[in-house]
């Protein structure tokens, strides 16, 4: 399972955009959880309703008009759902642009109509999948019509027209992509989803609008929301991405865009402030955000994750599981192995030789899967990057990045270290080292500047930590069977709000 981490997403509903968290599925106390920024509140009675009784305590999801109306909400709140979650002192403290969603984290339910009634393609497919997915999660976390006797099988859900459309194979065949409607089948398929749709979506929006905060927590009025027009023009009218640029292209007098927050927002990547540069990957592995989101139902399910290292030599892609909070890789005795492609990964796990996963219990589960092993944003450590930004700033290029750009590649070679029994990186991260010092600031601290001054100190140490980890890292490449792995049955389904392990 990835590590908690806190998303920023936008909702459409009703021709107007708000904007909150949700945080993904993560583990804790031997349960899986996930959550939205919400509360429980007392709704009063409808007066317009033939039967004017107050619902009781609702859980709610807070929404709020802007990007920046939700961090100034973040930075103050205590009493919401997601105050305990264990990335929730890092997102209170960020700004309006790390808690802007990406294009991928963005829900048009108005939408969907529009969606089904148009021929499939991929993009369609993908978005409808990522709308409907989006709703289950937020009915799982707002549903709590059974909580006080789950063992009635009888009690009643609040999201009745939700359960029902979730249930029908066309939507569950949404996560197949667009192969699951092709051809005359796929195209019958495809029309019985729109009919689906056009009987129960109304429904569900009814019922999901219940339980959706339109004045940010009381911090807002309903007319501050701006239409979906609105917020599109608005968006158009913004920079474009750095990651758009190469650094050749770049002007030191150029102002600097703001990226996209994206799906590491609890974490978040380098976010670019002005004067500050964002650390570019170098990271041959291409897969759009939908594929890799897809596959990480399954990697998930499984607890094996996909990861992606880049070192001098080379990137590759490996798996990494933790055993008692102990990190083990795709290897052995030692040496961890890593593939070109993703299709390399999947043709060995397929395969018969012996590694230190072979033991793990959903191990078989990986090994007879046709899910290719795409890691997400937060499990690729491009380890060269980070030298080329510290090597900028050793030559007096202080405040080109944040110490938050050392966080996420420590934590990568960390767990190297432990797996591969690498004592130098170990002591070069601990707490009385200059670079593990760095390292803590950019979690205590993640917008305090790199200075140059200290910068050649941090540089030395990174290139010994490299160094060390390229020896530990197998490029296999001698592959002898080249059996493709074998196609089993789509997994997956929206965790619950909290249910044991």
């Amino acid at each position: 399972m990835s590590r908690p981490s806190i998303v920023p997403i936008a909702l459409t509903l009703d021709d107007r955009t708000g904007y909150t968290l949700w945080a993904p599925p993560w583990e804790e106390d031997g349960e899986e959880w996930q959550a939205f920024l919400g509360s429980t509140v007392d709704l009063p009675a409808d007066i317009n309703d033939d039967d004017p009784e107050a619902p009781g305590p609702t859980a709610v999801v807070h929404l709020f008009p802007s990007p920046a109306a939700l961090a100034a909400f973040c930075r103050t709140a205590t009493d919401h759902d997601l105050v305990d979650h264990p990335v929730w002192p890092v997102v209170s403290t960020l700004g309006a642009a790390d808690l802007t969603p990406d294009e991928d984290h963005r829900f048009d339910l108005d939408g969907v109509y529009d969606v089904v009634a148009e021929n499939p393609d991929r993009w369609a497919v993908d978005e409808l999948a990522a709308v409907v997915d989006m709703v289950g999660r937020l009915a799982e976390c707002c549903d709590t019509a059974g909580d006080d006797d789950e063992d009635d099988d009888d009690e009643e859900t609040g999201f009745e027209a939700v359960a029902d459309l979730v249930a029908k194979p066309e939507v569950a065949a949404l996560g197949l992509g667009i192969d699951a409607f092709l051809g005359r089948t796929g195209e019958e398929s495809w029309a019985r989803l729109g009919t689906a749709v056009d009987e129960l979506w109304e429904d569900v929006l009814e019922e999901l609008d219940e339980h959706l905060d339109w004045t940010g927590a009381g911090t807002v009025a309903g007319d501050a929301y701006p239409s979906a027009a609105e917020e599109a023009e608005a968006r158009a009218a913004e920079p474009e991405d750095l990651d758009d640029l190469t650094d050749d292209d770049e002007d030191d007098d150029a102002p600097v865009a703001r990226p996209a927050a994206g799906s590491t927002a609890a974490a978040p990547a380098q976010a670019a402030t002005a004067g500050v540069r964002a650390v570019h990957g170098g990271s041959r592995l291409t897969a759009t955000p939908a594929a890799v989101a897809a596959a990480q139902e399954f990697w998930e399910a499984v607890g094996i994750l996909p990861v992606e290292v880049v070192v001098p030599e080379g990137s590759g892609l490996t798996l990494r599981c933790y055993v008692e909070d102990r990190a083990r890789f795709l290897g052995r005795e030692g040496q961890v192995f890593v593939f070109a492609t993703p299709v390399d990964l999947a043709r060995f796990c397929a395969g018969d030789e012996p590694h230190d996963l072979t033991e793990i219990a959903s191990w078989p589960e990986v090994a007879d899967t046709d899910t290719l092993p795409l890691p997400a944003d937060q499990d690729r450590y491009d380890l060269t990057a980070l030298t080329e930004v510290l090597a900028e700033v050793a030559r007096g290029a202080g405040g080109l990045a944040t110490h938050q750009a050392l966080v996420q590649p420590a934590e990568g070679v960390l767990d190297l270290a432990e797996y591969a029994g690498l004592p130098r990186v170990q002591q070069l991260l601990g707490p009385g080292a200059v670079l593990g010092r760095a390292v803590a600031r950019g979690e205590s601290e993640p917008t305090a500047p790199l200075a140059a001054e200290e910068a050649p100190a941090l540089a030395a140490a990174w290139d010994d930590v490299v160094e060390d980890v390229g020896t530990a890292l197998v490029f296999r490449s001698d592959r002898k069977d080249p059996a493709a792995p074998h196609h089993s049955e789509a997994r997956g389904g929206p965790l619950q709000r909290g249910r044991e392990s």
